[in-house]
């Protein structure tokens, strides 16, 4: 007897009850989506009069702590499913674009592009601005101290190798203040041209991202020369031109420059990640989440650096970072960084830094800013 064809049986997911009602939601989707896009573009109505009462009193573009409110109660209202961190990033893209119907922000950062400095920058501003790479940190700040640009980012520590000292040294003498910070998650990814390293005979980065990586390249390519340049973007372009040369980097940049990843997350910290600060000459008002960062020295005398900080324990201030930094005179003398919860214009912060001020040999407030979430 010959051998029948095999007789295909239903799909239980193709069935006809299925189809009608994935065809039903379909349609609730698109009802939902033309909401969306009704709801948005009634937004960037509002923002565009808001523009131009801000044109009529000469006000910024760009509010800081009025962004972080908006944020904090899109939050707060978040009922899910979606999570706090999903809707803020697609807000975070709304704000821009409407904000960009006002006027595009010019924003530095330390190139090339493709480096985390970048990914910083859209994180914080959104995509609706136009992003400026510079070769170094000075040329950041120089950007925005001359007025070229609107704001710079730069990197002021890590969770892993701690302070970027050039950052702190530069705080030191601009009159900048910090408007924003950032936290990104790190996540470092060895590449090549080829995915593999073979032929690869050295490995590519800046000094924090090798650093970082240390274990892990001491486990699994001990033998391989480590070489460090300016940037992590440098060093993926750097890998694009050769064989040989593979480079520490973030997806972003393996991405630009056309290369295929060899190790992924090889950061030695999972929870490694980078704190940045948003530097121009905006100063920030209260948005209810603040902290405010401080440079302060002492004079040289007992127990000075004790009796310059009492002031925020007695007023209540809590101190999130302390950082010393040599005075570079020669002279053993030291600047000390400090962050400190609450925006100066709150009452606890206002009287301890009016104590402060009154101990210390040199005092500054770098910026009071939005806490970054």
């Amino acid at each position: 007897m010959a051998e029948q064809a095999a007789v295909p049986q239903p799909d239980a997911n193709s069935s006809p009850e299925n189809g009608d009602d994935l065809q039903a939601l379909r349609v609730q989707i698109d009802a939902t989506d033309r909401e969306i896009v009704d709801a948005l573009n009634r937004r960037a109505r509002l923002a565009l009069a808001v523009g131009e009462v801000k044109k009529r009193t000469q006000a910024p573009v760009y509010r800081p702590e009025r962004e972080a409110q908006i944020m904090a109660a899109l939050r707060a209202r978040n009922a899910g499913p979606l999570s706090g961190d999903a809707l803020e990033a697609i807000y975070r893209e709304v704000v821009s674009a409407c904000r960009e119907l006002e006027r595009r922000l010019r924003v530095a950062y330390l190139g090339p592009a493709g480096t985390f400095s970048e990914q910083a920058v859209i994180k914080h501003f959104g995509s609706g601005i136009e992003a400026v790479p510079c070769a170094t940190i000075d040329e950041v700040f120089r950007a925005a101290e001359s007025g070229s640009v609107d704001f710079g980012v730069v990197p002021v520590e890590n969770s892993t190798e701690g302070a970027v000292n050039r950052t702190l040294d530069l705080l030191l003498h601009t009159r900048l203040t910090i408007s924003g910070e950032v936290s990104l998650p790190i996540s470092q990814n060895l590449m090549s041209r080829s995915g593999t390293l073979d032929g690869v005979r050295r490995i590519v980065s800046h000094p924090q991202s090798l650093a970082q990586c240390h274990g892990w390249l001491d486990r699994h390519c001990p033998s391989i020369e480590r070489v460090p340049v300016v940037s992590n973007a440098e060093a993926a372009r750097l890998a694009s031109l050769s064989d040989d040369t593979a480079a520490i980097a973030g997806e972003i940049a393996a991405a630009r420059y056309g290369l295929a990843l060899v190790g992924r997350n090889i950061q030695d910290d999972p929870s490694n990640r980078t704190r940045f600060a948003v530097i121009g000459e905006y100063v920030c008002g209260p948005s209810g989440a603040d902290q405010t960062s401080l440079i302060l020295s002492v004079p040289d005398r007992a127990g000075a650096v004790h009796s310059l900080i009492e002031p925020l324990a007695r007023h209540g201030v809590s101190m999130k970072r302390f950082e010393s930094r040599p005075a570079r005179q020669g002279n053993w003398e030291y600047y000390f960084y400090i962050d400190v919860l609450g925006h100066c214009d709150d009452a606890a912060v206002a009287a301890a830094l009016a104590e402060l001020q009154s101990r210390a040999a040199y005092c500054r407030v770098v910026g009071s800013y939005p806490r970054a979430t």
